[in-house]
């Protein structure tokens, strides 16, 4: 039966968070020592010589060597130099698995034909940017109002982190309220006012370096899945200049690292309707992943405003947006004389006609392809067998999936607690997470080493791209880095 959804079974929430305890409560097992020098030495330093050679070249010119944080593996990037459905190649010629699928907008699998020949006649004809209107703006926007429930009107931006600016300040405009409350672990881009709570719920501002604390004077966080904790916040902002809005990605924080109940941005949108704010889905990752409808379809819940990223541009650069009713986007019209405030935004970037045209052919091939099942589907396949060979060689590790989101937790990084009330331990917490990071960017280089590529080695993103064939050869090659690891 079709249900439109890449979540064929929702996650027993629970059971996870459960395992998740269970996992960060023993010692770290990592790939044994001396399996992670051979795959340093006979892999990496072997096997990818070419890429080695161009980092430390790139060194030279860029920070840290690479231009993006998704970039920067262990022991040093690798060079990528072609991409196509499930598979990516690296500059020395060797193949891998693509589960990163450039962090998730590929829905479709990478590069697909259908939308490289649409993009190329279109540079045959306007080329990249005019600056000027152009058809598929209204194309895209069109189609994403057809397919989102609570969207009437889309305002295309530069990136995700644009947009979750421009929605806090459209928020602030239409309540002429202060505060904006997140969900602890979140994170909604890089601007200012958001870079709270980032990664670990609780750790406030502690992780946003070379910002002044007073910026957060109107930003709050809450602990993932805890009403309570939200109507409290809410409640305590009545009397400091109110609450414009809440923002929270709907599977939960970092792509759903942290589950949430089934029912708990239900209790979210009720609560935001009991204090007056609104309401604001960050669907950077979700939208036209779990769904067409995105995760406020899956859900049943209408949020007030709508962030969009990755996938509004099929992968293509400019990819973010903002979506909403009309009452809100009015504030970000455009042009000098709308008889209301605006909102400050910009980007002369935003909405070229390349990234248009990508996305809005991405979205009916998604639609056509029924894309979002079909990557659903390979996310199952990918998860089942993942928990059978945990379960095989008796490991710790937690293996669950919110459709083609998966995650596959080898030492629970994202899960470490920080009590605020216990301030004083809030450093080591961020601590042992740093110490457990460098243990999953080590499971990282062991997966890279046997051609599977994944998010910081704890997050893999199917595609439609992912046959049964794909999913059971990348599933041979976890066993080979399972059977490495410390206790096996």
């Amino acid at each position: 039966m079709s249900t439109g959804f890449a979540i064929s079974q929702y996650p027993d929430v629970k059971g996870v968070y459960k395992q998740l305890h269970d996992l960060i409560r023993q010692p770290i097992r990592s790939i044994k020592k001396n399996e992670m020098e051979k795959y340093l030495q006979e892999y990496f330093e072997k096997k990818c010589s070419k890429s080695k050679t161009m980092i430390a070249e790139a060194s030279e010119y860029i920070p840290g060597g690479v231009q993006h944080n998704l970039a920067f593996n262990y022991p040093f990037p690798l060079v990528f130099t072609k991409a196509s459905g499930a598979h990516l190649f690296d500059l020395d010629g060797n193949k891998y698995i693509d589960f990163l699928q450039a962090g998730g907008p590929t829905v479709l699998g990478s590069n697909p034909t259908n939308i490289r020949k649409q993009v190329v006649k279109l540079l045959e004809t306007t080329g990249p940017v005019t600056g000027l209107f152009h058809e598929y703006e209204l194309r895209l926007a069109e189609k994403i109002v057809e397919h989102m429930p609570s969207v009437q009107m889309f305002r295309m931006l530069g990136s995700g982190t644009e947009a979750c600016m421009a929605s806090i300040r459209v928020a602030r405009l239409a309540t002429k309220k202060k505060n904006i409350v997140k969900m602890g672990g979140a994170y909604h881009g890089w601007s200012d006012q958001l870079a709270y709570g980032l990664r670990l719920p609780g750790t406030r501002h502690f992780e946003s370096h070379g910002i002044p604390k007073h910026v957060f004077k109107y930003t709050q966080e809450f602990y993932p899945n805890d009403l309570n904790a939200l109507e409290r916040t809410l409640k305590r902002n009545r009397w400091r200049g109110g609450t414009a809005a809440v923002i929270l990605e709907p599977i939960g924080p970092e792509s759903g690292t942290r589950p949430i109940d089934m029912d708990f941005n239900k209790g979210v949108r009720e609560l935001c309707d009991k204090y007056g704010a609104l309401l604001i889905f960050d669907e950077v990752v979700t939208a036209f992943r779990i769904g067409l409808s995105g995760a406020q379809g899956y859900y049943g819940v209408t949020p007030d405003l709508t962030v969009f990223g990755k996938v509004v541009a099929g992968g293509y650069p400019s990819a973010g947006g903002l979506g909403g009713k009309k009452e809100y986007m009015k504030y970000l019209s455009a042009g000098l004389q709308t008889g209301v405030k605006k909102a400050l935004i910009g980007g002369t970037m935003a909405a070229n006609p390349l990234s248009s045209a990508a996305g809005y052919y991405t979205l009916l091939e998604i639609e056509k392809q029924k894309a979002c099942e079909k990557a659903g589907r390979a996310g199952d396949r990918i998860t089942a067998g993942l928990q059978k060979l945990i379960k095989k060689y008796n490991l710790p590790f937690v293996a669950f999936n919110q459709g083609s989101i998966c995650h596959l937790e080898t030492v629970g990084t994202m899960l470490l607690e920080i009590d605020i009330k216990k301030f004083w331990k809030i450093k080591s917490t961020i601590k042992e997470a740093h110490t457990r990071k460098k243990a999953m960017e080590e499971m990282g280089a062991a997966y890279m080493a046997e051609g599977i590529v994944t998010l910081a080695g704890s997050r893999l993103y199917t595609s439609a791209a992912d046959t049964d064939a794909v999913i059971d050869d990348a599933l041979k090659r976890f066993e080979r880095v399972f059977q490495k690891v410390e206790g096996v």
